[in-house]
């Protein structure tokens, strides 16, 4: 149902999805969802603002569930479950925010709420007027007479996504101030000799001191306030493909390895149509084609730990990997259709790092498709501590079924991420896995395995 500005409907649903969607174009600056739950036109605190940076609500009622592309369109998702939301709030705001660029430059910004339990449109807004604004609340869910309305609002915010937080009351970090210049040194005048001063006179004898009184009972110090929200976040290009964990922040706490990705109908229709011997000639590894004839893919990591050890995480052979043992990496589950928003995730420990010394991300076809062309990815590294650090893979034009997706490396007391995005095409009769071994290097033994 496509809705004009202002206009409002019911939401039958007890849970929906939102989607947040806009042409991808060269120069379009990206854009991020977000929500935030108001009482009386206001948050209570900044646990009410859910975004990429904070993507789950307390209450669990709003998650932030990241983009995902679509041939030349890109979709950013929130799962809202109206029916947890707390009484007390009244209202969901529905807002987006564009990095590096205005929403004028951002074609067809529009956004849609489904059913989650069908995936049924209930109501779609989109935003034709957009101009210098660099964050928009486009729409927002509120309570009436007991029941949810949508209502569709498109109104912008030339001050960003802090502007727009801050106007809700939210409380954002304020960016470092540029340190001053270190004063210049100066050269001593010459000073004239100047006579001894006189002695001083002995100081009067000092009273007697009063009697010890008992010291005053410790005072309680006040509770520290929560530390702003941060709004940074890193995407990494061919331009600037690296950033620096350490100087983020990124020293301790998880870090969490996401990969969405979506097919298309043309990549479903491919997969419906491969078998056994199509999926074999992909690297000869007895895969079988899942009966939903969906895209599968499988999020892998090669390790290399500093005692020397190294190996590989991956769903074959069920090696996920472990989180407080080494290899201190754990795949958290194989996600065998593509069809959820969450996609697949991978787990780092970074209260090892000091152990780790080279991991490798990457991502293989294992079925319903004969290689990435015509499929579209978006990879999220969200570090509990610092900013989230993303990218979206280029158009593959080679026949390849694995990517070698990012490297992250531990040298000289830095952990470093590297964009790699690097199609690789195997040798006939050689898998996907050993073909990111021998281009890395690695140099591991690898025998046949499978789900």
């Amino acid at each position: 149902m496509s809705m004009l500005k202002g206009s409002n409907v019911p939401v039958p649903a007890p849970a929906v999805r939102v989607e947040l969607g806009w042409q991808a174009a060269p120069g379009a600056p990206d854009v991020d969802a977000s929500a935030l739950l108001l009482v009386s036109g206001k948050v209570r605190d900044d646990g009410d603002f859910v975004f990429y940076n904070q993507a789950v609500h307390a209450s669990g009622a709003v998650r932030h569930e990241g983009k995902r592309p679509a041939g030349g369109a890109m979709t950013d998702h929130l799962a809202v479950d109206l029916s947890a939301v707390e009484p007390a709030v009244d209202t969901v705001v529905l807002a987006a925010s564009a990095d590096g660029g205005s929403f004028g430059s951002v074609p067809g910004l529009h956004v849609r709420v489904l059913d989650a339990a069908g995936g049924t449109e209930l109501a779609r807004f989109d935003s034709r007027d957009a101009g210098s604004e660099t964050a928009f609340v486009l729409g927002e869910f509120y309570r009436r007479q007991g029941a949810w309305k949508f209502r569709a609002v498109g109104q912008g915010y030339d001050t960003g996504l802090a502007g727009l937080a801050t106007d809700f009351g939210i409380s954002v970090e304020e960016p470092a101030p540029p340190q001053p210049p270190a004063p210049q040194a100066t050269v001593p005048q010459a000073t004239v000799p100047q006579p001894p001063a006189a002695a001083p006179a002995p100081a009067p004898a000092a009273p007697a001191a009063p009697p010890a009184m008992a010291p005053a009972p410790p005072m309680t110090p006040p509770a520290a306030a929560p530390p702003p929200v941060r709004l940074t976040k890193v995407t990494l290009t061919k331009a600037a493909p690296a950033v620096s964990l350490t100087k983020q922040g990124g020293t301790s706490g998880a870090l969490r390895v996401n990969l969405n990705w979506s097919g298309g109908s043309a990549g479903k229709r491919l997969g419906k149509k491969l078998g056994r011997k199509a999926l074999e000639a992909m690297g000869a590894r007895g895969a079988l084609l899942p009966s939903s004839g969906e895209l599968d893919l499988d999020l892998c990591a090669l390790y290399q730990l500093t005692d020397g050890a190294a190996g590989v995480v991956h769903p074959l052979g069920n090696n996920f990997g472990a989180l407080h043992a080494p290899p201190y990496i754990q795949l958290d589950g194989d996600d065998r259709t593509g069809a959820v928003a969450a996609g697949e995730n991978l787990t780092l420990n970074l209260d090892h790092q000091d152990r780790i010394k080279r991991v490798l991300i990457f991502v293989t076809v294992y079925a319903g498709a004969r290689s990435f062309e015509g499929l579209s990815a978006t990879v999220t590294l969200q570090p509990q501590h610092g900013a989230p650090v993303d990218f979206t893979l280029d158009a593959c034009t080679v026949p390849s079924n694995v990517c070698a997706l990012a490297l992250i490396t531990h040298t000289g007391g830095e952990l470093v991420v590297q964009r790699e995005a690097r199609y690789l095409v195997p040798e006939p009769g050689v898998s996907p896995q050993r073909t990111v071994d021998q281009a890395y290097g690695w140099g591991l033994d690898w025998s046949p395995a499978r789900k």
